[in-house]
């Protein structure tokens, strides 16, 4: 089941209570933990498939994330700081596309990621995410045919 604050009732579906219903699904799609600490530091934890990436789990579940360009990898406001160093050590490394876009994200740290491109695994069951206090809404698309001075 999915624990979060009282008030934050998790969307996501209940795992059944059979033992052997658990077993099986356990063995054919493994969940796994998330935690997302918001920009008022609390934290709200959820059970995942893998393969699901921190942004849609966190728009799933009302957390404060904008992914204006719907994942595609060409903003930065689904910008999240991982708060574990080894959790981050075993994310696959960010491609060049999503170190662009990090560039542009605001309280840019060594363990920054763009939440569309986090797919949950079972290297990274229980990371903690931090959601920054505020985003920047730029797009690869705003500095395509600037003028350079």
């Amino acid at each position: 089941m999915v624990t979060s604050h009282p008030q934050n009732q998790a969307k996501s579906t209940p795992i059944e209570s059979s033992t052997s219903m658990q077993k099986t699904q356990s063995l054919t799609n493994p969940r796994l933990h998330v935690t997302f600490i918001d920009k008022d530091g609390a934290q709200h934890s959820f059970e995942v498939a893998a393969g699901d990436n921190l942004m849609d789990i966190a728009q799933a579940e009302d957390l404060e994330m904008e992914g204006a360009c719907g994942g595609s990898c060409a903003c930065s406001t689904c910008h999240v700081i991982v708060d574990d160093p080894d959790k981050y050590d075993a994310m696959p490394e960010p491609s060049d596309d999503e170190n662009d876009m990090l560039d542009l994200a605001f309280g840019l740290t060594e363990t920054s990621r763009l939440g569309c491109q986090v797919k949950m695994a079972k290297e990274i069951d229980g990371v903690k995410i931090r959601l920054p206090s505020m985003t920047r809404n730029l797009q690869a698309a705003d500095f395509k045919g600037a003028k350079k001075s």
